[in-house]
């Protein structure tokens, strides 16, 4: 399962530089799935999409952080938990229940990020 960042973000930017994936973006930032991972040329999105992984994407939310699902893989094969519900003062990084994945998908994520 992705993690997400609630409503009760304090803009603090403590996950941000916590996240193995580069998944986690300032609000108002555009994202890509390159930026922080080994990704080149076409890359296939979960919902079947196929994007170009340098394309900039528009932002998921403007006025908190937010994390890129298609690139959490929860620090599998980086780190026993998620790293930004680590580091969150105000407990904000959550599981995201629209989002679930299993420890292999996860891993499997991680290697296609990370190649």
């Amino acid at each position: 399962m992705a993690i997400k960042i609630t409503d009760e973000c304090i803009f603090c930017g403590a996950c941000e530089s916590e996240c193995p994936n580069n998944a986690i973006y300032e609000g108002g930032v555009q994202w890509a799935i390159a930026d922080g991972t080994t990704v080149k040329g076409d890359f296939v999105l979960k919902d079947g999409s196929i994007i170009d992984a340098s394309q900039r994407n528009a932002p998921l939310a403007t006025d908190l952080y937010y994390i890129v699902s298609d690139k959490c893989t929860e620090c599998q094969g980086f780190h026993e938990e998620p790293q930004c519900a680590v580091a969150c003062p105000v407990d904000c990084c959550v599981p995201d229940e629209m989002y679930q994945e299993s420890e292999e998908e996860l891993l499997a994520k991680k290697d296609k990020l990370h190649r």
